[in-house]
């Protein structure tokens, strides 16, 4: 492969993200700094891998025999991939802006996390697009303009399930832990079921259907939540504390 090409794949595997992190940013009345936003952004990025070692660590319990069924029916596989992949990019935004004074109002925990999921679908773009080059540029294109319109918007608005009950912390500062949990377990459902429809239909038209479907159902809902929150007026706190951020942290 030459340089070229490998430049032309990262571009196309960044171009997604980057077109709806354009999109959703300029969905929020009081736009977040854009270093902020570029860094959860990145974070998105440079964090995913911690997500494929425990995905890969979690494919080795068949050795383990008795749970050998359930790993290899791939169900529970997917189940622990998406919901690992949901952690991964809310820590991203724990890491990066939950602390920071730009942090300042509720709607801003839907936009950092799915800052930190366009990142995050980034990468695996790219991956997915190295992967398949080898089987010819119509090949890649195809991958492409699936992961665009699907598990790229996915991530995004998986986490922006996510934000959204972090964003109620605002208001219910005494559920924050749970909140959270509630957060990554609806976000993961939404997660799981899309990559079952996906890899469990009878036939890739159905399997295509019922993703864009629930795609569709995420979109109308976190648009929803959205504009709900938008409108809720925070509480006298100008952004999370530290104390308040380790508070809400899954140990």
């Amino acid at each position: 492969m030459s340089p070229a090409t490998a430049v032309i794949l990262v571009a196309l595997g960044l171009l997604p993200s980057l077109v709806w992190m354009f999109f959703f940013y300029h969905q929020d009345c009081h736009p977040e700094p854009k270093s902020l936003i570029a860094k959860t952004f990145l974070m998105g990025i440079i964090i995913s891998p911690i997500a494929v070692i425990f995905q890969m660590g979690f494919s080795q319990i068949h050795n383990l025999g008795p749970v050998n069924y359930f790993v290899a029916d791939g169900s529970l596989f997917f189940l622990w991939a998406a919901f690992v992949e949901e952690f991964v990019k809310y820590y991203a935004v724990r890491l990066i802006a939950l602390t920071d004074s730009a942090f300042d109002e509720p709607v801003d925990a839907m936009i950092y996390m799915m800052m930190a999921g366009l990142g995050f679908a980034a990468i695996e773009n790219i991956l997915y697009l190295f992967n398949n080059i080898s089987q010819g540029l119509n090949v890649v294109m195809v991958v492409w303009a699936l992961r665009s319109i699907g598990a790229t918007l996915l991530h995004a608005l998986s986490s922006g399930l996510v934000g959204y009950f972090l964003a109620l912390s605002w208001f219910f500062q005494n559920h924050r832990k749970k909140l959270l949990v509630v957060g990554l377990l609806v976000a993961t459902l939404f997660h799981f079921t899309f990559n079952i429809f996906l890899a469990a239909a009878d036939n890739q038209l159905r399997g295509l259907m019922l993703s864009v479907g629930l795609l569709c159902v995420m979109a109308f809902l976190v648009f929803l939540l959205f504009d709900k929150i938008k409108k809720r007026l925070p509480r006298a706190i100008p952004h999370l504390s530290a104390a308040a951020e380790k508070e809400i942290s899954v140990t």
